[in-house]
């Protein structure tokens, strides 16, 4: 597991539990790229973009929804998830 931030400390994001996701090295870098990115509700989405979907899905749980804890204070929050979905075309 790799700690990806959602919005990078480069764009301001910052360096905090809420502005970050643990992610297998493959899946942290499809989202640093675009390729995936979390709803407000944790469903994976799938860039247009990505070449073969199927690939792409094999990487992701069966869910299609990131695993994420009970607590709220350690959820990804809504604005970074927003952020990360508008930087990378999603919205």
């Amino acid at each position: 597991m790799e700690a990806a931030h959602i919005k990078p400390v480069e764009q301001n994001g910052p360096d905090e539990v809420r502005n970050g996701l643990a992610l297998s090295g493959t899946v942290h870098w499809m989202f640093d790229r675009g390729l995936i990115a979390l709803s407000d509700d944790y469903d994976i989405q799938i860039s247009r973009k990505v070449n073969n979907r199927l690939e792409v899905e094999n990487l992701i749980n069966d869910t299609g929804k990131a695993l994420v804890p009970d607590s709220i204070a350690l959820q990804p929050h809504p604005a970074f998830l927003a952020w990360h979905r508008k930087h990378h075309r999603f919205e």
